[in-house]
């Protein structure tokens, strides 16, 4: 999947939820059933999560096949027009007869999405295919799609839907879509970065594996639920894999979620939890007469929290070539890529950049060593997704093998579990000049700004001592001070570090009294320039 099938898979879930009713499965399509809302099933057979692991157990046993296509030839004429004109009809939702309180609406495939997904529902341990029929779509007589066979299946992702009778006139807060992406809805009410089931050899100097999740099965909740229950199989060249998603309602979202996976064969990096996000430029480095805006990103920082406890940020790059940074740990207690600027004047953009979500993973048990790891790639647009992060296990893989992980992610403004420490809330670059003079070659002035109650109840007079580090280079004139005109808790680390040649420059710096640590700890990679 190409960094703009990535991106535009992205605007048609906006889309859709800009559009509310836009919506959107081999085993047997025999004994057909339908269900009050015209929904038609397959034959029922046993589910259960036991037998999910074994099925993907026993396909990893196999050679892989890819899913099925629906007619090529007609799919690739369903564009971003096309598909935007297939809106699902909400009598046709799963769950719309009121079993559970969040009906489940279906995507149709299309160019950015061709592969069929499969869709099942769960009752009493039995599980149905729900099978595809073009009446479940509002499309008119001439659509493209009407010349589409009904197997193999046209349905593509789904979405899952807000509670109530007027369900259909809100937007939906989770979708499930293309490859084994998935999103969720902030509590600012933003779509934004999303997520991966899994991350096979990315940047890894081969062709990135995009394995694809090839059926879901629906759970209805409980009348006073909060939570919907979907498991999920995901079946890629390298490995597969079983996948249960608990996924709560509530500020925000926040999915359980636990997983299962069988090597095929070996696997040079693969990435747990993987999140993908868009940095094009901030307050760091500016696109100065290449576009208006202030600053234009979905993320704009890796926040990390260590095995050890130590709170790390690290701010995005948009670098001249293709960036891989690891920070090794043992057993993390979470990371996530964040949005920490909340200022509309910052972006000056009616997208609203400002309410779009951050992620927080949170491991559940131990991780073991390895390394959260984040890829920047190059971009000089918003439409490319540029910004990876994962952990990425230190144990080499191999065929065989069986992996377990189980996480909650957050889909929410800030991390589930704010740090007391004062927070980096913006890095700015500049040259190193005083007025009036030359500028000297090779030296880059930082400002480093920090906010937050350790530096709001410094005594007066006390300034913060800035700590820093570089893996090259020398630093001088380096001091803090109170931002001018800000809240007391806002202080300013500023300091100029001198470098030769192009290598980068991996950098780090916290605030501290004395004993006393006051900050997070900031972590940059400095190109210079």
């Amino acid at each position: 999947m190409s960094l703009l099938n990535r991106r535009m898979l992205g605007q048609i879930m906006v889309a859709g939820l800009a559009a509310q009713a836009l919506g959107t499965g081999g085993l047997s399509t025999a004994a057909l059933a339908q269900q009050a809302g015209g929904l038609k099933f397959g034959r029922s057979r046993p589910f259960s999560y036991d037998w999910l692991r074994k099925h993907a157990a026993e396909l990893a046993a196999k050679p892989y096949q890819s899913p099925p296509r629906p007619d090529p030839a007609i799919v690739s004429k369903i564009d971003y027009d096309a598909h935007g004109k297939l809106k699902y009809k909400a009598d046709y939702a799963l769950f719309a007869d009121g079993k559970s309180p969040f009906p489940i609406t279906f995507m149709h495939v299309g160019q950015f999405f061709p592969k069929t997904v499969q869709m099942f529902a769960v009752a009493s341990g039995k599980a149905r295919e729900i099978l595809y029929q073009p009446d479940y779509f509002t499309m008119g007589a001439d659509h493209i799609a009407q010349k589409l066979a009904a197997q193999p299946s046209a349905f593509a992702g789904f979405w899952v839907r807000e509670p109530g009778k007027d369900w259909a006139d809100k937007e939906p807060w989770a979708t499930f879509l293309g490859a084994s992406y998935f999103r969720g809805v902030g509590e600012l009410g933003q779509v934004g970065l999303s997520a991966r089931g899994i991350a096979v050899t990315p940047g890894a100097g081969v062709p990135e594996e995009f394995p694809d999740f090839t059926a879901f099965w629906f759970v209805p909740s409980p009348a006073d639920s909060d939570s919907v229950t979907v498991y999920a199989l995901l079946d890629g060249p390298s490995l597969t894999g079983a996948y249960r998603f608990v996924m709560h309602r509530t500020r925000g979202v926040v999915m359980d979620i636990d997983a299962r996976l069988f090597l095929r064969q070996p696997i040079t990096r693969i990435g747990i939890a993987p999140l993908t996000s868009m940095y094009w430029f901030s307050e760091t480095a500016k696109a100065a007469g290449v576009d208006w805006r202030p600053e234009v990103h979905d993320s704009d920082g890796l926040a990390i929290w260590t095995g050890s406890g130590e709170r790390i940020w690290r701010p995005l790059n948009n670098p001249s070539s293709i960036m891989t940074s690891s920070f090794l740990d043992d057993s993390p207690r979470g990371f996530g890529l964040m949005q920490r600027d909340r200022d509309f004047d910052n972006y000056q953009d009616g997208v609203r950049y400002q309410l779009r979500p951050s992620a927080w993973v949170e491991p559940k048990g131990k991780w073991g060593k390895g390394s959260v790891q984040l890829i920047e790639l190059p971009t000089d647009d918003e439409i490319h997704d540029n910004i990876v992060a994962y952990w990425n296990p230190a144990k080499p893989t191999k065929a065989g093998d069986e992996l377990d992980f189980a996480y909650s992610l957050h889909w929410l403004a800030d991390e589930p579990t704010p740090s007391p420490l004062a927070r980096c809330i913006a890095t700015r670059l500049s040259g190193a000049n005083t007025p009036g003079q030359q500028r000297p070659e090779g030296v880059r002035r930082f400002m480093v700004e920090f906010s937050g109650e350790p530096l709001a109840t410094l005594p007066p007079n006390v300034a913060p001592d800035p700590v820093l580090w570089a893996s090259r280079g020398e630093f001088s004139r380096a001091f803090t001070q109170r931002v001018p005109g800000s809240n007391p808790g806002r202080w300013r680390a500023q300091f100029d570090l001198a470098v030769n040649g192009t290598e980068p420059v991996d950098m780090r710096l916290f605030l501290r009294s004395g004993d006393t640590i006051l900050s997070e700890t900031w972590l940059y990679q400095y190109h210079p320039f």
